[in-house]
């Protein structure tokens, strides 16, 4: 929708075009490409072989679907020093990203540990709780369940009704009655400044190219 939303012009790779960082680059500088989404896995492949005159018309970089390495964002930032680079998380469940953060603030008053690429804080309309064992809210640095709530939050699964009462269940902190939570399985905590990092899984889920 962002295209639509801002009067912007969408460009559409060739099929597999995507696996192809030398056609990307070609068609970026062709058709002066302001903005890019990536998995974390297919902006390190893009960075390998991406020529720094790719940077003369692209303005921002937005990353999802994996947990965004700090090598890579240090790579970008190396390569195209005057473009913004965005990392999202969300998942399917709460109709995608629910957080940001801007990889190119240098100004983090030393609340952004070394090496620590924050999933930022929550977007308008969303929730978030990172939660123990007992479902109490965790201090900050303290690892917990990261749960989402709010209006993008789904209704459940379709045609699975145990799965669906066992990840959306019922939002203490929220005054509505019908208030539910979608708990991630995602391990997160709180930085000092109030953003969030993501730690990894409380299960044994695995993502490839952004996919479970």
């Amino acid at each position: 929708f962002w295209p639509l939303m801002y009067g912007a012009r969408l460009v559409v790779a060739k099929p597999e075009g995507h696996k192809d960082p030398a056609y990307l680059s070609a068609l970026i500088q062709e058709h002066r490409i302001t903005t890019l989404h990536f998995v974390p896995s297919m902006l390190s492949a893009f960075l390998d072989q991406a020529p720094p005159e790719v940077g003369d018309c692209l303005q921002r970089v937005f990353c999802s679907g994996e947990a965004l390495p700090a090598r890579s964002v240090h790579r970008f930032r190396e390569r195209f020093a005057k473009v913004e680079l965005h990392n999202l998380y969300g998942p399917t469940e709460a109709a995608i990203d629910v957080t940001a953060w801007n990889c190119c603030l240098d100004e983090t008053d030393g609340l952004i540990p070394e090496n620590v690429i924050p999933i930022g804080k929550p977007i308008d309309n969303i929730q978030l709780y990172i939660l123990d064992a007992d479902g109490q809210p965790c201090p900050v640095g303290v690892a917990g369940e990261l749960h989402i709530a709010g209006v993008g939050v789904a209704r459940g699964y379709l045609n699975q009704p145990e799965l669906t009462a066992e990840k959306f269940i019922k939002n203490p902190f929220s005054p509505a009655l019908n208030g539910v939570m979608y708990r991630t399985g995602d391990l997160a905590r709180y930085l000092p400044g109030g953003d969030i990092e993501y730690l990894g899984r409380n299960d044994f889920q695995v993502k490839l190219r952004g996919f479970r």
